[in-house]
Formats: C-alpha cells, structure tokens, sequence
C-alpha cells in the first residue's frame, strides 16, 4: 500500500504532466500560423525521438525495442501520431479550451469501445455518462456557433485515435515496459511523418525563437508522458483519473492569457457536463474497483 507522501508525489507529477501537455498544445496553435501541421508534428517526435535516445536508451540498449506485439506497438504508436496530427489539425481553426474540451470525449469512448475491442462489459453508468458527455460536446459544437466545422471533424479525429491509442495500451501494459511503450511511440512517429520535411516545408528556416518553440513540442509531449508513467508508479490509477479534466482548466487559462479567448457561456457549460460526466464515470469505475478488490 503506498503511503501519503508518495500518492502526493504521484498526484503532483500527474498535474505537472498535464501542464506540460496543455503547453505543448498551447504552443502548437501558436505555431500554426507559421508551419505545417505535419512537419510540425514531425519536428515533435523527431525531438522526443532525440531525447529518448540521450537519457534513457544508454541504459535501456535493446530492451526499448524488444517486443512480443510489434505490429500492435506500432499501431498503438500510430494512433498518437494521428492524436497529435488531427489536434493541431483542429487547433487551427479553434480556439484552444473548446479543442481540448471535444478531444476530452476520449474517456467515454474508450468506456464504449472496452466491449467490441477488449470484451469488458459496458455498464449502463458508461452509456449515460456517454451520452451526457457527448450532449456537452454539442454545446460546444452546436450548429449555428461560432467554430468551424471542419475543426470540430479534427477534433472528433484526435478523440477517436487517443481512445484506440488507450485501448491498445490496456492490451499491452501488461506485457510491455512504460519506456518501450514511449519509445514506440517517438520511434514511429518520427519515421511515419519522415516525408514533412520534403513535402510540407517551404524552406524557410525558423527564427532562434521559432526553432526552440518547435523544439519545445517534443520536449512537453517526452517529458509529459514520462511523468506521467512516473506518477502511476507513485500513485493509483483510481486516484490519478478523476484529475485528467485539470488539463480543461490549464488550457482554458492558457486559452486566455496567451490568445486573449475566454469560450463563451455555451462552450463553458458544454465543458462543464464533458468534465462531469468523465469524473463520474471514472469515480464509478474507482468504486467497482474497490469493491472488485474487496471480494
């Protein structure tokens, strides 16, 4: 049983991570204005890629990139290359707290999808809270408002893939190490979106300014999801979970101070019921968990 002081620890990480996720897409919008999303997106795991090979493939040598379950290891690595594309994809055309707000559907698309692709049961609680979260989605997506259409399809996207993404994680958790699982990632997504930089770059090359911003997505996204890994090593899924939604509030906060938009009453309520839905189901799932453990 962990004791206080290391959940703290945990929970802090996890915070830490979501902060740096938020920055990475905060960045990422501001960016769009002058590059690529797909060399962007090459440029971010091209520079996870890096990093990964300088701290942790020294230690790590074959072990990164020995596995059982190649092909599912790049599909999973797949997934979050089309999470990052279709997300900065949308975050062209929308506004920063309103993308991530649709992207945050995830959970409940994964409660749906656990039946289909890992045949767990989904509860009656899972299909209400779905269609509760997926009501606020349209409050943010309502026909007639204000966000562009073709960014609310983006932003759908990103949410589809991080679901599969998470789902293919469940699969191979048990059998994978966390840093392999990362290093999939970065590998893949460097050599998928290899083609950017001969096809989407005008050839113009980033100012000192730019270059470190560019660098800076690969830095947020590496070193978000290695505290991330290292906050479920400090802390219990069921404890970390209901935390997901602080990231609504780090990109709404960023969504103001760096791009001067607050969403409008609609959006704010649309992002109220996808947070409160996705924070029952996950406090549900913590008690069925509890009480499976109790037996």
């Amino acid at each position: 049983m962990r004791d206080p002081a290391q959940q703290l620890r945990g929970v802090l990480l996890f915070l830490t991570a979501l902060l740096l996720f938020a920055l990475l897409d905060a960045t990422a919008k501001h960016l769009t204005a002058f590059f690529a999303v797909p060399f962007m997106v090459w440029v971010r795991y091209l520079v996870h890629f890096l990093f990964m090979l300088a701290t942790v493939a020294p230690g790590e040598k074959g072990a990164l990139v020995t596995t059982r379950h190649p092909w599912l290891m790049i599909l999973r690595a797949l997934m979050l290359v089309g999470v990052t594309l279709f997300m900065q994809l949308a975050l062209q055309t929308l506004p920063l707290a309103e993308t991530s707000a649709l992207v945050f559907t995830t959970p409940l698309l994964v409660a749906l999808l656990a039946g289909p692709l890992l045949g767990e049961k989904v509860s009656g609680r899972a299909w209400i809270a779905t269609a509760v979260g997926f009501a606020g989605a349209l409050l943010i997506a309502r026909p007639g408002g204000a966000l562009a259409g073709i960014g609310v399809v983006y932003a759908g996207a990103a949410a589809l893939c991080y679901a599969l993404y998470q789902i293919l994680t469940r699969k191979l958790v048990g059998s994978e190490t966390q840093l392999r699982l990362l290093f999939y990632t970065a590998l893949v997504g460097t050599i998928c979106m290899a083609f950017a930089p001969f096809t989407h770059w005008d050839g113009r090359w980033p100012t000192l300014s730019e270059a470190a911003l560019l660098c800076s997505l690969g830095l947020y996204g590496g070193v978000g999801h290695f505290l991330m890994i290292r906050a479920f090593r400090e802390a219990p899924a069921s404890t970390l979970a209901p935390l997901l939604y602080v990231q609504l509030v780090w990109a709404t906060l960023l969504g103001w101070l760096v791009f001067a938009h607050l969403p409008d009453l609609w959006a704010v309520l649309g992002m109220a019921v996808i947070g409160a839905s996705g924070l029952w189901l996950a406090l549900a799932e913590r008690g069925a968990g509890g009480r499976r453990g109790a037996d």
